[in-house]
């Protein structure tokens, strides 16, 4: 099952190739190599100089063809708008795209994260060729999946009648900012290794770094390469190369003692040539890596202890810390030494986890969902701290994060990292409790970077502090350790009880009613007034999975209150809130001394002045961004999670489908064209979509609604479209999903980046739930359990990937058997969960094979091991 993009629907893709935190390349649809954001920080749209794969073909010492591994640039072709003096619009495509180089007709693109691939195609070349791209993304293997590097696999196909000599070049300019290069070339028995290094000389600068390309093999292999491009001005390096790579034989080496004095930026090109009998195939491989050990805070630069001057400027720059490559490689030669010598190994272990998801037999539209937005991990929008600590910001801006801190209440949704690098994820809880929690309780929802600067002061935010309480839950489910639970224990404590602090500013809930009553700040970065199902949905999920947690640490007295909370909180909740057909927001919005209530100084609004300044519609006498009688997306979210990590009831079952049946009829657009839309544009025209709340027509709309009511993010319609599938409204959760893939045609948008506030944006990893829900995965690691309750389609069949603390793999599912294997790791199980069996299975393998020595007993919906069975 992959994903083809042709013509016009190549334009877009940037296919991201790179490292968690480590920064990526983007594969361009038509085969450039593009937005280069290697340097520790976005950087959409850029080229990098003249950096691109060519190939030559040679028959017998005579040049019958030599182009670039690039198709038709889409148009306009007049220029950008954006540009300095002599580019940009008026001065036709940027140089750097190389338009005006001989190249192929057409391409096609052929996604199956993580690898992706260009087809060339145009007749009149004398061979078929296809450039694969990828980096590892091993399940479990968090450092291997974190390589600074791109790895490129260049295939050729001899389509002629006589032996051919192929040359395939790569090429890559010196880091972005240009100036000269240090270019070095190293070549032994098993690899060639030509570096790029910048002339920062203070290794602890942000400018300090360098790239590499390497291939397997040296000159007896057919290697060669060009230390420096000619150095000229005017249009010469461009030119000089060209006529030597079209030249027969192998590339002829050249060398600059001296140093740059011209203004174009050193290019360098390693190349490798094979011979080819006809009707046969070969392939030559590069490593493209990359060395910026440097980070800053460039977005929210800290003020030195010293006094700033007049000017603005401080006395000394802000800290840096070293990104967690930095702490395995020394440069950018040891990052492609590494990838080289172990390439076999890599490519092999994530082709295992491409082979299990794409080989599941979920439905198209979830793998694509599911596998489009894992590439997130691979994005700008992750940072590996110099521990090797996951931080995030919630998307990106063309050339700086978007919204920095992991925010906890967006990655709330992000259902793939705790799955896929459970270490990663726990190492969020980590950062979280220890560095943005007062003593009181309170949780600020944004990290400051660098590690150990002032906490951030703005106020508390519900589903962001109380998601954190589930996320603990969901952390000790999947990985088992109860220590680490202990641990973290009291601070979890803390987070919950500040719902009744007295120095809970925005009185959250001061009578322990278990109802969410005061200020509410939330995701859609304002504040909601009175009890509504959302907020108090988090809060009562919150109680539940501490009042669990507090079990296990011996907390009996935490325990007993947050159950006693928890149920009077959900019966009031099912009680007020659901008005007959969904679960709307209790407030009187003409009721200016709600607000008033909370004036006090020093109070803080994310836009606005006062709290009455913010939020009172003088105009209409009316409190603005409230949901009042309208049906959120959010609603029920909470049970959405608690259906996730095993939590069990928060709503009541009846009135959660009821809700859901709302949002299908209300919320889901077929057609966007009739929404009067005033907010960001996500979809338009006849495109479908969910919106983030409606008022149906016999309701009250309130004149300044909720922020951004129209919208249609993705992360909120791909919760509640799993939330569907989990009740059974199979058909609309689809429904739903291929709305927003549909968008995503590679056409007017790149399949492999789903926007929101910015690019990549992480609330889009919600899609990874669905993996979950079709599966009816289940795992309670502290009690050695496993589950799987699969949705059938029309077969009764299933097959399905998995991934928890201790191993990953598949299950496959047949009328009689439940296969479950191992791909990597070990499981112990005391118990499988298989509560859409009918009969006890007939088998029970173990990688394909039925163990003898394997005894255990069934109770009509788990298998059970008297000694746990061992998988590995």
């Amino acid at each position: 099952m992959a994903f083809t993009y042709t013509g016009s629907h190549t334009r877009e893709i940037s296919f991201p190739l790179g490292g968690i935190g480590a920064g990526c390349i983007g594969l361009g649809g038509d085969g450039r190599l593009r937005d280069w954001e290697i340097y520790n920080r976005p950087n959409k749209g850029s080229l990098n100089g003249f950096s691109h794969f060519a190939i030559k073909a040679e028959d017998d010492g005579t040049v019958i063809d030599t182009r670039l591994l690039h198709g038709d640039l889409a148009g306009p072709y007049s220029g950008e708008p954006a540009g300095s003096k002599y580019s940009g619009f008026g001065f036709g495509p940027r140089r750097e795209n190389l338009t005006g180089m001989p190249h192929f007709r057409s391409t096609e693109f052929i996604g199956e994260f993580p690898f992706g691939t260009v087809r060339y195609i145009d007749d009149t070349f004398p061979g078929g060729v296809e450039l694969s791209g990828f980096n590892p993304f091993i399940p479990l293997a968090e450092d291997d999946s974190s390589l600074p590097a791109a790895f490129f696999e260049i295939t050729v196909r001899n389509t002629t009648d006589r032996p051919l000599t192929y040359t395939v070049a790569a090429t890559v300019s010196g880091p972005e900012g240009g100036g000269p290069t240090t270019n070095t070339v190293i070549s032994d028995a098993g690899s060639t290794i030509l570096t790029l290094d910048g002339q920062a000389e203070d290794r602890d600068s942000t400018s300090f770094g360098g790239l590499a390309i390497g291939t397997p093999g040296g000159p007896a292999d057919g290697v060669s390469y060009q230390q420096y491009w000619y150095r000229g001005r005017w249009f010469d390096g461009l030119g000089v190369y060209w006529r030597d790579l079209s030249s027969p034989g192998l590339l002829k080496n050249r060398t600059y003692d001296g140093p740059n004095l011209t203004d174009t930026v050193d290019t360098a090109t390693l190349a490798r040539s094979v011979r080819i009998p006809p009707g046969e195939s070969r392939a030559v491989r590069f490593v493209l890596s990359w060395y910026f050990p440097n980070c800053r805070n460039y977005w929210s630069e800290p003020a030195s202890e010293c006094d700033c001057g007049p000017d603005g400027s401080c006395c000394s720059p802000s800290p840096t810390w070293k990104n967690f490559y930095a702490t395995r490689f020394s440069d950018a030669r040891a990052v492609a030494s590494y990838a080289i010598d172990r390439w076999d190994r890599l490519c092999a272990r994530t082709r295992a986890f491409a082979d299990a998801l794409f080989g599941s037999t979920l439905p198209k539209e979830v793998v694509d969902a599911v596998s489009a937005n894992i590439s997130i991990l691979k994005s700008p929008t992750c940072l590996r701290l110099t521990d090797g600590s996951f931080y995030g910001f919630e998307g990106c801006h063309c050339n700086e994060g978007c919204c920095e801190g992991s925010c906890t209440h967006v990655w709330n949704y992000a259902y793939a990292l705790p799955y896929l690098f459970p270490r990663l994820e726990r190492s969020m809880r980590d950062l979280d409790y220890q560095y943005n929690m007062r003593d009181d309780g309170q949780m600020s929802f944004r990290l400051q970077l660098p590690i150990g600067a002032p906490r951030w002061g703005f106020r508390a935010c519900v589903d962001g502090q109380m998601g954190g309480v589930v996320k603990v839950y969901r952390e000790w489910k999947i990985n088992g350790d109860t220590e680490w639970l202990r641990r973290l224990w009291p601070s979890v404590k803390r987070s919950v009880d500040f719902a009744w602090a007295p120095t809970n500013e925005d009185r959250w809930d001061p009578d322990r009613s278990g109802v969410i009553s005061g200020r509410q700040h939330h995701t859609l970065d304002m504040e909601l007034f009175g009890p509504n199902s959302w907020l108090t949905g988090f809060y009562l999920a919150a109680l539940k999975a501490a009042a669990q947690m507090a079990d296990v640490v011996g907390d009996s007295a935490s325990a007993d209150e947050y159950r006693q909370v928890f149920a009077r909180g959900k019966a009031w909740m099912d009680t007020e809130l659901f008005n007959g057909e969904y679960y709307q927001q209790r407030i009187d919005l003409g009721d200016r001394s709600i607000l008033e209530s909370f004036l006090h100084e020093g109070d803080q609004v994310l836009k606005g002045g006062s709290v009455v300044d913010a939020y009172w519609d003088a105009e209409h006498d009316e409190i603005k961004y409230q949901i009042g009688d309208g049906s959120a997306i959010d609603q029920v979210i909470a049970q959405w999670h608690a259906n996730l990590v095993g939590l069990g009831e928060i709503f009541d079952p009846q009135q959660t489908r009821s809700a859901l049946r709302a949002i299908y009829k209300h919320n889901y657009k077929p057609s966007l064209r009739a929404v009067a839309n005033p907010c960001r544009t996500f979809g338009l025209n006849d495109e479908s979509g969910t919106i983030i709340c409606e008022w149906p027509a016999d309701r009250r709309k309130p004149f300044v609604p909720l922020t951004y009511s129209e919208e249609t993010m993705h992360g909120f319609e791909y919760q509640v479209a799993c939330h569907m599938i989990q009740g059974g409204m199979v058909a609309e959760g689809l429904e739903l999903v291929r709305a927003v893939r549909d968008r995503y045609d590679g056409e007017n948008r790149n399949p492999w980046n789903e926007i929101e506030c910015g690019s990549n944006y992480a609330r889009s990893m919600a899609s990874y739930a669905l993996l979950l829900a079709f599966s009816g995965f289940s795992v309670d690691a502290p009690a050695r359990s496993m589950g799987f309750d699969p949705v059938f389609g029309d077969s009764t069949d299933f097959s399905s990937f998995w991934s928890v603390d201790a191993a990953w793999g598949t299950v496959s599912v047949d009328s009689s058997t439940v296969a479950l294997s191992v791909t990597e790791g070990r499981l112990e199980l005391s118990t499988i969960e298989l509560p859409f069996l009918t009969a006890q299975p007939t088998g029970v393998t173990v990688d394909g094979e039925r163990p003898r020595d394997l005894t255990c007993s069934w109770d009509g919906r788990r298998l059970s091991f008297p000694d746990p069975a061992v998988i590995a």
